[in-house]
């Protein structure tokens, strides 16, 4: 799972990840200059994810690898950092196996709650590295209802409670960061195909 600190420089992000009365944490930190820290052994529970779902499982912090990406949220991600992330990304998903479908953002498991790590991160980037699930488009129903698009959500892992428009801006977030307006065809066919 991909984070942004909002916090900046690195050793402030570091500082607040390694106090235990700040309750959160993660495995990596990757600095704006590539420099990265491991915080939390892969195998143990880091506290990174909070309340939030994704594919049906609820207990995200007990299976999943919190990157925290130095950004104060607004800016665009440091090109060394982003290098470190592909390579850092590439080995984590070889040794668990894990599926591009299975890359997300804090903000995917957690609509409404999270925005991270946000608009102005490089998703094709790491869709184009076979890093994180491709935008394939998607055919839409034609009922362009908050029901059918729901459904489409829900069966490309948006399986979190939350109400249509903190969904709708979840996957705008991910899809389509420069969408705006009310529900449209286009929503759906930033989802793609639902997964077998």
């Amino acid at each position: 799972m991909l984070h942004y600190t909002v916090i900046t420089p690195a050793e402030a992000a570091l500082a607040k990840l390694c106090d235990p009365a700040a309750e959160v944490s993660a495995h990596y930190v990757i600095g704006e200059d590539g420099t990265f820290w491991q915080l939390v052994e892969e195998a143990n529970r880091a506290w990174h994810a909070g309340v939030g779902a994704w594919r049906g499982e609820s207990d995200i912090n007990s299976r999943s690898i919190g990157i925290e990406l130095v950004n104060d949220g607004a800016g665009p991600f440091a090109a060394a950092l982003m290098d470190r992330l592909v390579a850092l990304l590439a080995d984590v998903m070889a040794r668990w196996a894990i599926a591009p479908e299975n890359v997300i953002g804090h903000s995917d498991m957690s609509p409404g709650r999270k925005s991270d790590p946000g608009a102005r991160f490089d998703w094709p980037r790491l869709e184009a590295l076979g890093l994180a699930r491709g935008r394939s488009l998607g055919a839409v129903p034609g009922d362009v209802s908050f029901a059918q698009f729901r459904a489409r959500a829900q069966a490309a892992g948006y399986t979190a409670e939350a109400s249509d428009s903190a969904l709708l801006d979840a996957v705008r977030l991910r899809w389509r960061p420069g969408g705006r307006g009310p529900l449209c065809a286009e929503d759906f066919r930033a989802l793609g195909a639902p997964l077998a």
